[in-house]
């Protein structure tokens, strides 16, 4: 019986574990350090859970019968990663700035036509 199996048998917690840190690794590797949703840094020496730490979020939704492969997934904040992470503090603030940009830009065009 191999190690891993043992640890399987012994301990499946962590054997999970050390699967879902091997997938953060690959995908850290393909992606690099930063959130895929607000492209901030993502802290990996925090706590499993933490809102600043790194998720596993989908890409697309997964079909029926279809697996999780890595190719589907991304990282992101934990707080990036909730049902309403379109009304995260950096998103709103992205949104809010875009908005006064296009304004800006509209009035100064409207300002010259005149």
């Amino acid at each position: 019986m191999s190690t891993s199996l043992f640890v399987q048998y012994l301990n499946p917690w962590k054997a999970k574990r050390q699967k879902a840190q091997q997938r953060v690794d690959e995908l850290r590797r393909r992606d690099g350090d930063n959130c895929r949703r607000c492209r901030r840094p993502i802290r990996f020496d925090l706590t499993r859970g933490h809102d600043r730490g790194p998720k596993l979020e989908q890409i697309r939704p997964l079909v029926d019968g279809e697996t999780d492969t890595l190719e589907n997934l991304c990282l992101c904040h934990g707080r990036c990663v909730s049902q309403e992470a379109d009304s995260t503090i950096e998103v709103k603030q992205r949104i809010r700035v875009k908005n006064e940009v296009e304004l800006f830009a509209r009035s100064r065009a409207a300002g010259k036509a005149a």
